[in-house]
């Protein structure tokens, strides 16, 4: 991506100095000063909410949150790995505050915890909810209309949740429904045939 970025830059830098030279280096310095003040914007954003996620964590507060949605994780991951469970619990957490950078590496060693039990439908399960990103609270979108100089930055906030629930339950489905892992289950397997024939014997 580095590198499609790079081109692109030189490419449109060559034909901007072609086609109007004088332009160009006021062009760059005011695009250079908006990105400056686009990441202070979203670094203030990101301290915040990393603040608040550290406080959980050494309260241990994150802990008993992750026990609370321990058994819908299980069911969602069709996992057993609490370690895993906690991991990915806590990347959707602060997916759902609209921090898309900061869970990253959460979900890694989720999907790595996952993949080193054999269970590639967890995985491709933390990926889908990844990639669709429900989103209760989109600070990161909030911090740009604001960086943007909107007058309404939180107007986004219900229109960003339906259509991220929609996104999630559609990618949700779609999994299940194509996924070659059977379902996680705690039923009891079904005896063999010889011992239901001792049995009814």
């Amino acid at each position: 991506m580095n590198a499609v970025f790079a081109a692109v830059f030189v490419v449109s830098a060559a034909l901007f100095l072609l086609s109007d030279p004088e332009a160009f280096l006021p062009a760059l310095l005011a695009g250079s000063e908006k990105a400056a003040t686009l990441s202070l914007s979203l670094l203030s954003a990101y301290c915040v909410w990393l603040g608040f996620f550290k406080v959980l964590e050494k309260s241990g507060l994150s802990q008993k949150l992750s026990r609370l949605v321990f058994p819908a994780a299980r069911r969602l991951f069709r996992s057993d790995d609490r370690e895993a469970l906690t991991l990915a619990s806590q990347n959707l957490s602060a997916n759902l505050l609209g921090l898309p950078g900061a869970p990253t590496p959460l979900g890694i060693k989720a999907v790595k915890r996952f993949e080193k039990s054999g269970n590639r439908y967890a995985s491709d399960m933390l990926f889908v909810l990844n990639a669709t990103s429900l989103q209760l609270l989109p600070t990161t979108v909030i911090a740009l209309r604001v960086a943007a100089g909107s007058a309404a930055a939180a107007d986004i906030v219900l229109p960003t949740l339906i259509a991220t629930l929609f996104s999630t339950l559609c990618g949700v489905f779609l999994l299940r429904l194509f996924s070659k892992t059977p379902p996680h289950s705690r039923k009891t397997p079904p005896r063999p045939r010889k011992m239901r024939a001792r049995l009814h014997g």
